[in-house]
């Protein structure tokens, strides 16, 4: 098993050693530009006049412009040092259970989601914030959706994927560091939509016409410098070009602007297109991916690689040079509008699914990685029977390991769990830890516990309301439209049914009778679950419905101070502690 502080703390080490080396390369590279940018104008100065100069002068300009090359390629690298050196820093941060400053993803909070808000997937602190390792703003999406999907599918695909790519901590880290060497103004959806829905602007004639016209534009050139037609033929000619460039500038600069912003989405995306593509694996859902990115036998980097070069040249149509010379005698915009446009209508319908790929395969790494940092995590064994959740040692991932108190659990289809316990006994937190472990399963990570076996299941919470003075919401009322869309949702198929405390917004007579027909309701219509209550005639329920089982957390007050062992027992809590406490904290006598 890998040592994961060793393991990164190695892989920093080693990055920032290649770092250090990779910045004296640079101070050197800019000491030799200069150098040789000092000697270019001393050899004017020194030997102007002189033949020398001749074949000194060429040899200085190819040697700076190396050396240009050379130090722009370097730098680029030496960013991508520092990012690979991050990623090591914060994953050693994060071992240490320092991971707030993180994107806590509360933009993909959903308050209706039938479980989000209750488990603490999203926010400060949330499952989110600590698992996401994502580069991409694709990349974050289809990871917030993997959280937010109710519906469990496709399970033993994902765990073989997730597998597969925990086993690539090299790999993922360098896909990662290259996702990030650009961050694109323009969202790869807006560019997808635009490749899809834009409406040509140059004619079809241009692709065979614009060649003939360069063709043309020679003959006439040669013609008039050996004196056989007159020079106002070609000037003639050039005027005619411009005239037919500028019956589609508006078109063309009005396209360029969308290309030019589209550029560096397709830049990046055409780079980990490249890695993924050189990349060989064994998982279907992993090839399934790499195979979407496979056009007519092609490679798709080779194909958004051609299409790079085509937007590279339609920029250089604001090179003065071009302007003078290539739009009069080449119709240089119109054609490679063109090229680009012809590249949009081949493949413009296909850009969003490599794009979706690339995201998917984003998301995908993040869940590698929390894989590969969870050595004592388990991939839940799937199972079609009695049982919907059986499992030894459960804890919640978020709780620090070293007070992290683990419970077995064990609940068979169509049975009802009611938790009974002190305050701040652990009820909340094991409900929480159960309820995010089903997401886990359901998205294909391995989970914190032994010997787990699940059958799919949706999850379906009511744990947290909240009234609204905008929407003239009561709590009571919110709760209660909560239930009922759980109750709604149990029609749809099987589901797993989590209830913290339910109807708090009434008295507690009122209150008892109604939290006790609704869970009959639940069982009587087969659903499966757990609910956590103070309410102890609640517990009266095991009497009546042998579907129904009483469990525990206990508090027990030692010496005048009060005690949890945080174990989930059989039977119900005797020991509840409000008072205590308020005598404790000097509230009451």
């Amino acid at each position: 098993m890998t040592d994961l502080h060793d393991f990164y703390t190695a892989q920093r080490n080693v990055f920032e050693a290649e770092r250090k080396q990779k910045k004296r390369t640079l101070s050197l590279l800019a000491t030799l530009r200069l150098s040789v940018f000092v000697a270019f104008w001393l050899a004017i100065y020194v030997l102007w006049g002189s033949s020398a100069l001749v074949f000194l002068l060429p040899i200085l300009v190819v040697l700076f412009l190396f050396l240009v090359t050379r130090f722009s390629n370097v730098k680029r690298y030496k960013k991508y040092l520092d990012r690979l050196v991050l990623i090591n820093t914060n994953e050693l941060e994060i071992l240490q259970r320092r991971f707030h400053h993180l994107p806590d993803g509360k933009e993909f909070m959903r308050p209706d989601h039938p479980y989000a808000q209750d488990l603490d997937l999203f926010g400060r602190g949330s499952f989110y914030q600590y698992a996401n390792r994502t580069t991409l703003q694709q990349g974050r999406q289809f990871f917030s959706d993997l959280l937010l999907d109710g519906y469990p599918k496709d399970i033993i695909k994902k765990q073989e994927a997730i597998k597969e790519l925990a086993q690539l901590p090299e790999w993922r880290q360098h896909f990662s560091a290259l996702a990030g060497e650009t961050r694109p103004k323009t969202s790869p959806d807006i560019v997808s939509d635009w490749m899809r829905n834009h409406k040509a602007i140059t004619p079809k004639w241009v692709r065979f016409g614009t060649p003939l016209f360069v063709l043309a534009s020679l003959f006439f050139i040669s013609a008039a410098i050996m004196g056989w037609v007159p020079e106002s033929l070609v000037l003639f000619w050039y005027f005619l070009g411009m005239a037919i460039v500028g019956r589609y500038a508006k078109g063309i600069l009005e396209f360029s602007v969308n290309v030019s912003q589209a550029q560096d989405t397709i830049q990046q995306h055409q780079r980990l297109i490249a890695e993924i593509e050189g990349q060989s694996f064994k998982s279907g859902l992993l090839q399934e991916l790499q195979a979407t990115l496979t056009v007519e036998g092609e490679r798709t980097s080779s194909v958004l690689k051609r299409f790079s070069r085509s937007m590279t040249m339609l920029e250089q149509q604001y090179n003065l040079i071009v302007s003078i010379f290539g739009q009069g005698l080449g119709l240089y915009s119109l054609y490679y509008a063109n090229q680009v446009e012809r590249w949009m209508d081949k493949y413009g319908t296909e850009v969003a699914d490599w794009f979706s790929a690339i995201a998917q395969f984003d998301a995908y790494i993040s869940l590698g990685t929390y894989a590969f940092n969870h050595p004592d995590h388990t991939y839940p064994i799937l199972v079609d029977g009695p049982i919907v959740l059986k499992a030894k040692a459960v804890g919640h991932p978020l709780v620090d390991p070293g007070k992290n108190v683990l419970n077995d659990i064990e609940i068979g289809k169509g049975r009802f769990c009611i938790v009974t316990g002190a305050n701040m006994a652990g009820k909340s937190t094991f409900l929480r830890a159960v309820g995010l472990q089903i997401v886990m399963t359901n998205m294909g990570l391995p989970v914190k516990g032994k010997d787990v076996k699940y059958a799919p299941v949706r999850l379906l919470t009511s744990m947290r309301s909240s009234d609204s003075l905008a929407d003239e919401t009561s709590y009571f009322y919110a709760e209660l439209k909560r239930l009922k869309y759980i109750v709604e949702e149990l029609d749809t198929g099987d589901c797993f049914v989590i209830l913290d405390e339910i109807l708090k917004g009434t008295n507690s007579v009122d209150k008892a009778e109604g939290s006790k027909k609704f869970v009959e309701r639940l069982v009587k219509n087969g659903s499966t679950g757990m609910v956590a209550t103070h309410d102890l005639s609640l517990c009266t329920l095991a009497d009546e419905l042998s579907e129904v089982e009483n469990r525990y957390f206990d508090a027990q007050i030692i010496n005048g101070e009060l005690f949890f062992d945080y174990k989930f027992k059989e039977g119900v809590c005797q020991n509840m502690n409000a008072s205590f406490l308020l005598k404790n904290m000097g509230i009451v006598d």
